[in-house]
């Protein structure tokens, strides 16, 4: 994903559909000057991760 797009997606007060390893999540924050976003899979909010944009997906 590119990070235009994660965060117009991490500001959208709708729910979009992003995957992360095949699994659903939600953008907290892009972290444009690494190419990375926080992120926290969905079943589990409590635990946030940083990961490369290039392996987030927006399922269509």
């Amino acid at each position: 994903m590119d990070r235009k797009r994660a965060t117009e997606l991490a500001n959208s007060l709708v729910m979009a559909d992003v995957t992360y390893e095949g699994r659903p999540i939600y953008i907290e924050k892009v972290n444009s000057g690494r190419e990375t976003a926080s992120i926290h899979f969905l079943n589990q909010p409590h635990y946030s991760q940083e990961v490369s944009l290039t392996q987030l997906v927006e399922n269509q």
